[in-house]
């Protein structure tokens, strides 16, 4: 009987990642650790450039959600300079990050998520993938997600310049606005996206909630954790995924914390393990206790189905009729179900549609205001925005020049990485027993961790930009003789 399963590479994530699993004398799982191999310095090779670079830089960290960090720098030099962008610029960096919340959601759940659902989890591996999927439900459902996400990216390009590396926001405002022939296309496109984020919303309601055996498998203590929650919202404690407060709740949904983004450090530190390029966030207020979950436990989530239960409620009536089925279904809030991380998927983009539609309906957002030029002297800033992957942190240290002297992301993965750990584990544990180990099990313990729309491109880092190492001697006996360590 094999004690070492090992899963490398995992798929269907964005970045690289393996899965170690330890099986006990009878078959059980002992132990599973997820673990991240790769590293990338952004933080530390920043340093020594012009801050007002930022927003151009670090959307090289991922080609899958550039527009996330390129917003969140573009509002960190905004607090930098203590400049506040016109009405118009704010509507407009909201629209095009509407635009491109919905273009992600619906990349993660019809070409990574749904083969799990609609195909099925142990379906063949060779079908588990956008052609099962497409097999499966039609081309014209096909034809639907590819128009949703074409024409979101010709909006994102249009207003941005580039959608892989977006030339927008600057310190201020943005860089170009929109004109009223722009507006009424764009509006167009809201029109369509909202009646696509309906349907996809149906879509998994037939093939996931009228099946007994997925909504059993979505309940299942295998893919719960009660944890800590945060996101943001807005003044009314509605999910907003470009501006606002964060907030935070307990395991019952209580608020303990809500603060504006320059105190996160008085809420948030990180815990760093010798065997991950990975940072471990926890709520400072209550400490690390390990890979736990629970009220005494800091662990928190992100994303999605976390935003969701932070808020609430949702600012838009479409979405906010969704957001209570949810609830409903899952029997009260806040949701403790992983896999139901993909439902919450599809209730923001129906969210970010019609958030988009009222933003083009806005006569203020075709004004040429959309600059306030800086005047005071950098020092510090913050920003954060919602990620699709949950709450993303650029701080950002200048001279009195504006050079980079100190660069600190935390990565809405980042946040996720205890609980995915902990998910990844807990589901190894739930479907492995007696030895009993096939490909279709195994794709069940990945899917803990695809539940989460994961980046690991965007979260390894290490601080202070030191590469962790552990060399490990052994005798021809593999007894340990000598450990030499650079992890502190």
């Amino acid at each position: 009987m094999a004690k070492r399963i090992t899963i490398n590479p995992i798929t269907r994530l964005e970045g690289h990642g393996k899965i170690e699993i330890f099986l006990d004398e009878v078959g059980d799982v002992e132990r599973a650790f997820f673990q991240i191999p790769e590293l990338r310095g952004f933080e530390t090779f920043s340093l020594g450039r012009p801050a007002e670079e930022m927003p151009r830089i670090t959307p090289r960290i991922c080609g899958v959600c550039p527009t996330a960090h390129h917003m969140a720098a573009a509002k960190c030099l905004d607090d930098l300079w203590k400049v506040d962008p016109p009405p118009a610029a704010k509507k407009l960096r909201e629209l095009a990050y509407s635009a491109f919340t919905i273009e992600d959601h619906y990349i993660h759940f019809f070409f990574l998520a749904a083969p799990d659902f609609v195909v099925g989890p142990s379906a063949p591996a060779a079908e588990r993938n956008i052609l099962g999927l497409i097999a499966k439900v039609g081309m014209d459902v096909a034809g639907q997600v590819i128009r949703a996400r074409r024409e979101c990216r010709q909006m994102m390009e249009t207003m941005m310049g580039k959608v892989i590396h977006p030339v927008f926001g600057v310190p201020g405002g943005v860089s170009r606005g929109i004109s009223e022939e722009e507006r009424a296309q764009f509006l167009e496109t809201a029109r369509f996206i909202i009646e696509f984020a309906q349907f996809s919303l149906k879509l998994f309601d037939d093939v996931v909630l009228q099946n007994q055996e997925y909504v059993d498998l979505v309940l299942s203590d295998a893919y719960s954790h009660k944890t800590y929650y945060m996101g943001l919202v807005d003044e009314n404690n509605k999910v907003n995924v470009y501006d606002g407060q964060v907030r935070v709740v307990d395991p019952e949904g209580n608020e303990v914390a809500k603060f504006p983004p320059q105190q996160y450090r008085d809420y948030i530190s990180e815990h760093v393990e010798p065997w991950s390029y990975v940072t471990f966030p926890y709520l400072k207020q209550i400490g690390w206790k390990g890979f736990v979950d629970g009220a005494e436990s800091g662990v928190y989530r992100v994303a999605p189905l976390a935003r969701l239960n932070a808020a609430d409620g949702m600012a838009t009536p479409l979405a906010q009729q969704a957001y209570e089925k949810m609830y409903e279904t899952l029997g009260g809030k806040p949701a403790h179900a992983t896999l139901a991380f993909h439902w919450a998927r599809l209730i923001e983009a129906l969210y970010a549609a019609e958030r988009m539609k009222e933003l083009l309906e806005d006569p203020e957002i075709t004004s040429d205001e959309i600059r306030t030029v800086p005047t005071e002297t950098p020092e510090e800033g913050v920003g954060i925005v919602e990620a699709p992957r949950g709450t993303l942190i650029h701080n950002y240290w200048t001279d009195e020049n504006g050079i980079l002297t100190k660069v600190n992301l935390i990565v809405a993965t980042n946040h996720n990485a205890a609980p995915i750990a902990m998910s990844v584990e807990k589901a190894a544990k739930g479907v492995i027993r007696r030895g009993q180990v096939s490909e279709g099990l195994l794709n069940m313990v990945e899917m803990a961790f695809r539940a989460y729309d994961p980046c690991h491109a965007c979260a390894t880092h290490a601080l202070p930009g030191q590469t962790p190492l552990v060399v490990s001697v052994y005798d021809a006996r593999r007894k340990l003789v000598h450990e030499i360590r650079r992890d502190g």
